[in-house]
């Protein structure tokens, strides 16, 4: 498919409240040998998601650090992973620290996710997931683990009020770019 008939169909999707406001742009050039360009995600006018930006290269060890060291991320700890942790250490641990060895290992979960997100998305190809989100439902894109077909579904016009208004427990374990576009559409309602 070409660019210009894949930015209109996707477009086509966009949230009423978000046409005009968002765009979706692509630079290419005639003779470089791949004839791939830059894809990225306009809000009014700045470039906010660029998909293959050389300058911003991932600081694993960095990035893993500030996500477990940043005190405002809250994840839900269940029953379960509390007494998953109680066992392995056949009750050696004292009950204070459980919850916080279970949180602990949560937020590696977490971290680790990201950053294997954040690695596939420098790689990806913007066009072959865009193509992707047409042809899937919006459910599998909403809870996909791929970040750029999250920001597509979040934007779209057949998510409705209700349901995306019951989705911020969910969003806060999201990637904070995908945070963003679900403020964006959130803040429109």
């Amino acid at each position: 498919m070409s660019w210009s008939k894949l930015k209109q169909n996707l477009e086509s999707f966009l949230s009423p409240a978000l046409q005009g406001r968002v765009e979706y742009r692509a630079t290419g050039y005639r003779y470089s040998p791949d004839k791939a360009g830059l894809c990225y995600i306009a809000v009014d006018k700045k470039n906010i998601f660029n998909m293959s930006d050389k300058t911003t290269l991932i600081k694993w060890y960095q990035t893993d650090q500030e996500i477990k060291n940043d005190a405002a991320i809250q994840i839900p700890i269940s029953d379960e992973e509390i007494e998953a942790v109680r066992k392995e250490s056949k009750g050696a641990i004292p009950e204070d620290r459980l919850q916080v060895i279970a949180r602990s290992r949560k937020l590696t979960e977490l971290s680790k996710e990201i950053l294997a997100a954040q690695s596939a998305l420098s790689k990806s190809n913007f066009t072959v997931v865009a193509t992707k989100f047409l042809a899937t439902p919006i459910d599998e894109s909403l809870e996909g683990k791929d970040i750029l077909l999250n920001i597509l579904a979040l934007m779209d016009r057949r998510l409705g009020k209700k349901r995306l208004l019951n989705m911020s427990e969910k969003m806060k374990l999201k990637h904070p770019i995908v945070q963003f576009f679900y403020e964006l559409r959130v803040g429109k309602l």
